[in-house]
């Protein structure tokens, strides 16, 4: 059966850092991109970073780029993504989605896709 499943989310006060891992199982991520998405109560899901297939290149969403790190373990079939600097504005629920055969911003590209883990930031 195939899955996708985040975990790392949690409560942190403003400032703050916390790490969010992604783990599939009956498919494997390594031939594929892999992405972060996030959606906030009453707001669209938007894009938050993307990894190529060999974890080599790696894009942003500006409102991130500096404070989260998006990377990849083919070995292990996991992706994960450290976020240091928490503001209350990166309150939201955190999607990892895999099987895209481009680096793409777009969840459209994306075809595996976990039930989200919530990050909620204090200020």
């Amino acid at each position: 059966q195939l899955q996708v499943a985040e975990s790392g989310g949690g409560l942190v006060q403003s400032g703050g850092s916390l790490r969010l891992s992604c783990a599939a199982s009956g498919f494997t991520f390594k031939p594929y991109a892999i992405a972060w998405f996030r959606q906030a109560p009453g707001k669209e899901r938007e894009w938050v970073a993307t990894i190529n297939y060999t974890g080599a290149w790696k894009r942003y969403a500006e409102f991130v780029k500096g404070r989260f790190t998006i990377s990849r373990d083919n070995r292990q079939n996991t992706m994960s993504m450290r976020m240091d600097n928490l503001e209350p504005e990166d309150t939201a629920t955190y999607y990892c989605a895999g099987g895209s055969i481009r680096a793409s911003v777009k969840a459209t590209d994306y075809d595996h896709w976990g039930r989200g883990t919530q990050v909620t930031v204090a200020s």
